[in-house]
C-alpha cells in the first residue's frame, strides 16, 4: 500500500536531482543573454548541462576545429568555444539568418573575435557535404530532427579519430522511451540510436542531461 507514496517521492527526488545537476555550472552573463535572445526569437536553447557538458568535451579532446549543426541564438556556441583550444574556430550552420546575427551579437558581446566563430547561413545537408574530411574534433547535432540520421552519418566523414559527436535532444522529449510513440521525430531518433550503436565508426553512449544527450567517440 505505501508503493505509490514512494514511487512519488523518488520520482521527486530524481526531478531535484536532475534540477541540481543542469545547474552545476554556474552561467555567466553571456550565457544568460544567449538564453535571453533565445527565448525572444521562441528557440530552444541548450540546457545548461547540455552546454557544460560541451564545455567540457572540447576541452577533454583539445579541439581546436568544431562543427555546431543549429547556430540557434548562440547558447552552445559560446559553450564550445570556450571549451576550444586559443586558437580554435568554430563552424556553425542555420537556415535562419536572423538566429545567427542574433549569435553573432552574444560572441562580439563576449568578446569573441569573428575569425573563430565562422557562420554559414545555408541548409545544413547542403553545406556539410563541403566541408573536409577528417577535419575536425566535435561535432555538435542540434538541427533539424528529421535530418538527425543525415547529420551522423556526416559526422561520421568530418570527424578525425579520437573526435566527439554530440546529438542534443536524443530523448526527443522523453517520446523515445514511450514505445507507442511513433510520430516521426521520434522514430527518426531511435534510429539515430541504433546506427550509433551499430556503426563502427562510433563508440557511443546515451545521458540523461537535457533532453537525452548521445555522446560519441569517433575510433
Amino acid at each position: 500500500m505505501n508503493a505509490a507514496p514512494r514511487s512519488t517521492a523518488r520520482a521527486t527526488a530524481h526531478r531535484a536531482e536532475y534540477e541540481f545537476a543542469e545547474h552545476f555550472v554556474t552561467v555567466d552573463d553571456h550565457g544568460h543573454a544567449a538564453r535571453k535572445l533565445s527565448a525572444a526569437l521562441d528557440v530552444v536553447a541548450p540546457s545548461p548541462g547540455v552546454a557544460s557538458l560541451l564545455t567540457l568535451l572540447a576541452r577533454l579532446v583539445g579541439a581546436k576545429a568544431a562543427v555546431e549543426i543549429g547556430t540557434g541564438a548562440g547558447v552552445s556556441g559560446l559553450a564550445i568555444i570556450d571549451g576550444l583550444t586559443a586558437d580554435g574556430i568554430l563552424t556553425s550552420i542555420d537556415s535562419e539568418p536572423e538566429h545567427q546575427q542574433a549569435a553573432r551579437t552574444v560572441f562580439e558581446g563576449a568578446g569573441i573575435p569573428h575569425r573563430r566563430a565562422r557562420l554559414i547561413a545555408g541548409a545544413a545537408l547542403n553545406v556539410l557535404p563541403k566541408l573536409s574530411d577528417g577535419a575536425y574534433d566535435l561535432v555538435f547535432v542540434d538541427g533539424d530532427p528529421l535530418e538527425t540520421v543525415e547529420y551522423v552519418a556526416q559526422a561520421a566523414r568530418l570527424l578525425r579519430t579520437g573526435g566527439v559527436l554530440f546529438v542534443n535532444h536524443a530523448l526527443a522529449d522523453g517520446r523515445v522511451t514511450d514505445p507507442t510513440n511513433e510520430d516521426d521525430e521520434t522514430v527518426i531518433m531511435r534510429e539515430v540510436l541504433e546506427a550509433v550503436q551499430t556503426m563502427d565508426e562510433f563508440s557511443g553512449v546515451l545521458l540523461p542531461v537535457g533532453d537525452g544527450a548521445l555522446v560519441a567517440y569517433r575510433t
